[in-house]
């Protein structure tokens, strides 16, 4: 069973201290429990605290866990409108601790996992979707040649090769037939829009993907870029309506049943009015379409957790257990999405 719990300190503080400029051992390395992709560690030592992101070890699908895709788009948006960890260093040499990993600054600030918000002030909550309508639109506005990310992501249509990208690793994961599955990918296939957008998309972006100031709404940074490229900025908007329709809690995390107004947290048509505003935008077609693809590829990454569990290499095994039993879930919402 390969080890996703523990990390080889005295192996990353001999390759830190050659290449992160000022690194200083011996560290401490605390993981972080969050996350179900590449396993997080705090480091802590003389010359202060960093952030670890590595590969999982073991067996893995192809092109999934890029932690080179990672280090690259942040360091590409280090002087934009968008707010990201400095990256220090990537190590490509499997040889040090057993996958590739990368070490960025730690960034201080709040993590928010439950889009509800139950700490906040109702002004407080209106203000952080706000931030979070800002940000998105932000990356969105990328100048994607300008950055150095103009080759980030394949040419030609996004969907289709999402569609095709995601059906191979669902079928590579799969445990067992999911009827509305198989009927979700078959609709999709069906129904691209030949709207073909070309920018920088995170493909994660969630509440839980961010850090906020301790005191205000600001976002200070954009986490977990594993799943970014170039595509269609609608992809990441559908993406956050989708999970607000997902119950609230621990899995979920979403919206389904909460008095929002109540909250002061925008409907989805408020927020999407929100963002068509700050990107000039008159509006936008066949919304349907977007949110039944956030569903399937979140069913098909989802598909993947439960596998890796299986074969002993997740980062939170227990979680991951959990998490795959929603698969058929996922499947469904993304059919009524499809057809509604």
């Amino acid at each position: 069973m390969a080890d996703t719990q523990n990390l080889d300190t005295d192996a990353v503080t001999r390759w830190a201290e050659t290449h992160v400029d000022g690194f200083k051992g011996p560290v401490t390395a605390t993981k972080f429990n969050v996350g179900q992709s590449n396993p997080t560690f705090r480091l802590d030592g003389p010359t202060g605290a960093y952030v670890l992101r590595r590969k999982p070890p073991g067996q893995l699908l192809k092109s999934a866990h890029a932690v080179d895709r990672e280090f690259r788009v942040q360091a590409a948006l280090a002087d934009t409108d968008v707010p990201v960890a400095r990256v220090h260093a990537l190590c490509e040499d499997p040889e040090v601790i057993g996958s590739d990993f990368y070490i960025m600054e730690a960034v201080k600030g709040r993590n928010i996992d439950d889009p509800r918000i139950p700490d906040a002030t109702k002004a407080e909550r209106t203000a952080i979707y706000g931030e979070m309508c800002r940000v998105l639109a932000a990356i969105h506005e990328v100048d994607i040649n300008a950055v150095g990310l103009g080759d980030y992501g394949p040419p030609g249509n996004y969907f289709e090769r999402q569609i095709g990208r995601w059906t191979k690793q669902y079928r590579a994961s799969e445990t067992e037939t999911i009827p509305d599955m198989d009927a979700l990918i078959d609709w999709l296939g069906t129904h691209i829009p030949n709207d073909n957008q070309r920018r920088l998309v995170h493909g994660d972006y969630r509440i839980d993907n961010m850090l906020f100031e301790e005191s205000g709404p600001r976002c200070v940074a954009v986490l977990d870029w594993e799943l970014s490229t170039i595509g269609h900025p609608y992809a990441d908007l559908a993406s956050l309506l989708m999970q607000w329709q997902m119950p609230p809690g621990a899995e979920g995390r979403g919206l389904a049943g909460v008095d929002r107004a109540n909250l002061g947290i925008p409907t989805d048509e408020a927020f999407v009015a929100m963002y068509c505003d700050a990107r000039g935008l008159p509006g936008i077609e066949g919304m349907n379409f977007y949110v039944a693809f956030a569903f399937f590829r979140m069913a098909a990454i989802i598909q993947g957790v439960h596998k890796r569990a299986l074969d002993g290499n997740a980062s939170n095994p227990e979680r991951a257990m959990r998490l795959g039993a929603a698969v058929p879930q996922f499947a469904a919402k993304g059919l009524e999405a499809a057809h509604g």
